[in-house]
């Protein structure tokens, strides 16, 4: 009797609750990967939520494991935002969500609100195996208190894993995650150390290594350097959309052997690892990044009338000249002039008449020397040779890759005319459709040339720049005015009004060559050397 009794008030519980007509979801969440791999936290509270659905008398459908750490918005946990989802997705049913303590809901505060702001507008329940919500002012601030005191542990604990790893900065050695081109295995004495992988020298160490010598010129050149090696997949359509990834690549420490975090104050220092390049070679990057010639960009704002404007400097302030048109009593008279306020030289009028023609002049005395052109010649056909051996490997993997895909192409003609399924039959059929595109593509592109025209014009009129770059200079337009002035000098020029251009800092393309052979003629066979030879843009 007493049992049917029992019995009866547990039924009368069951029907008079708050859950009746509800589903039951888990949320499961442990602060690491780790955790989630190799400890049971993810299953034991689980477990535990789902006897509890069972005692309420809650049917249990499905459990949202997540593995997100630290604080913050709740919908970028992706357990989160999928649970939120699957409810949105069934507007016509009613659930519970259950979790077994309030801190697996949210270690923040602000969104802690939020979160349960979110789930009462999609009518959710919310039960907690530790913590029962009430929505009176006396279990609000309760809840306040819990909620903050999550927040308070969470901080505490980010501070001191951020010590920790501060600390370990500080004594060379990386915490965070690996770097492409290097494992992270555990060592004996160190802990965690960056060791050099295949990746990492074959592929960043001679990129690095020719940005350095000056094999390749332009951020864009590494990009297609490692583009066409394969270090990004191709997803993109082209090497240029790396430019980003290639400026992280080309300042790293890392690659030296150095560590460095300015974020978390700590400054270069050498690291506990091996670098994959020396850290002579790092500051030729950093010399090369640092000149203009390796970031400049053409002015938009530039005028035929002023074709030096911003290419021409302040040597007082080291700031660019601008240049503008000044009305006299009776005509027009122009000029350039430092615009930098401050500057003990601000609004010095420069003649138009004098920059240009000293430039002019400048010209003329940078003329490449008759005994050099052999050197230019040797450069080009050592670069033409390289060009023309990638291109050759390239077309190579073309053609090799056109017969897999032709190859495909047969197989699924073979396996489009066994089958009877009709669905199966267009999905072949839609293949081979796509895969005669990329191969009708790739015959385009590996189409032959005569790469002799080409060397012998590029030849011809790189030569004739260096040996009478005025000549060039009279005949083009404003913007290849300015890419040539980046062609025959490393870095823009300042000017004085008694002195002229100051070029003793400045190497020009011209001396480049000239010193070169110089410094080579007297000890080295001129077929025997193999100069660093610059690009134009």
């Amino acid at each position: 009797m007493r049992t049917k009794l029992h019995k009866a008030v547990i039924q009368e519980l069951q029907n008079s609750s708050p859950y009746e007509g509800r589903e039951g979801l888990v949320y499961a969440r442990v602060s690491s990967k780790r955790q989630e791999t190799e400890g049971s936290g993810l299953q034991s509270q689980e477990g535990r939520c789902k006897r509890d659905l069972e005692l309420v008398g809650v049917p249990y459908l499905k459990t949202f494991p997540d593995s997100f750490t630290g604080g913050g918005d709740f919908m970028e946990r992706p357990a989160m935002r999928a649970l939120l989802d699957y409810v949105d997705a069934k507007p016509h049913k009613r659930f519970v969500v259950v979790f077994d303590d309030l801190k697996r809901f949210a270690r923040n505060v602000e969104f802690h609100f939020k979160l349960k702001a979110a789930f009462k507008t999609r009518d959710v329940e919310l039960r907690c195996l530790n913590y029962n919500f009430d929505d009176s002012d006396e279990g609000w601030f309760g809840e306040l208190i819990m909620a903050g005191h999550a927040e308070l542990e969470r901080r505490q604990n980010r501070r001191q894993v951020v010590q920790k790893m501060k600390a370990r900065l500080e004594m060379g050695y990386w915490p965070f995650a690996g770097k492409r081109g290097y494992d992270m295995p555990q060592d004996a004495i160190h802990g965690k150390l960056l060791v050099p992988n295949k990746e990492g020298l074959t592929m960043i160490k001679p990129v690095l290594e020719k940005f350095a010598s000056g094999d390749l010129v332009r951020r864009v050149d590494v990009a297609r350097f490692l583009f066409d090696r394969g270090f990004w997949p191709k997803s993109k359509r082209s090497a240029e959309s790396y430019i980003d990834e290639v400026g992280s690549i080309l300042q790293d420490v890392i690659h030296c052997g150095d560590v460095e975090y300015l974020r978390w104050d700590v400054s270069r220092r050498p690291g506990k690892h091996k670098g994959i390049i020396s850290r002579e070679t790092f500051e030729q990057i950093e010399r090369r990044l640092s000149k203009d010639v390796a970031k400049s960009h053409i002015r938009n704002d530039i005028s035929a009338d002023f074709p030096l404007r911003g290419l021409v400097l302040c040597p007082a302030c080291n700031g660019k000249l601008t240049a503008a048109p000044c009305r006299g009593r009776s005509k027009i008279y122009e000029y350039y002039y430092c615009p930098t306020k401050g500057c003990s030289l601000y609004s010095q009028m420069l003649s138009k008449k004098d920059v240009e023609r000293d430039f002019r002049t400048l010209l003329q005395h940078n003329r490449l020397k008759t005994d050099v052109e052999e050197v230019v010649q040797l450069t080009f056909d050592r670069v033409w040779k390289e060009e023309v051996h990638e291109m050759k490997a390239l077309v190579q993997t073309r053609e090799k890759h056109r017969k897999e895909q032709k190859e495909k192409i047969r197989d699924l003609t073979e396996l489009t005319r066994k089958t009877r399924s009709e669905p199966l039959k267009r999905a072949y059929e839609e293949q081979i459709e796509e895969i005669a595109i990329e191969v009708e593509q790739s015959g385009i592109q590996g189409a032959k040339s005569d790469l002799g025209v080409p060397y012998r014009t590029a030849l011809h009129k790189s030569t004739t720049m260096l040996k009478n770059p005025i000549s060039i200079w009279d005949i083009v337009g404003v913007v290849e005015k300015q890419r040539l002035f980046f062609f025959l000098f490393e870095a823009k020029l300042p000017y004085t009004k008694h002195e002229g251009y100051r070029t003793g800092n400045e190497l020009s393309t011209t001396r480049l060559f000239e010193e070169f052979a110089d410094e080579n003629s007297a000890s080295v066979d001129l077929w025997g050397v193999e100069p660093q030879p610059r690009q134009c843009e």
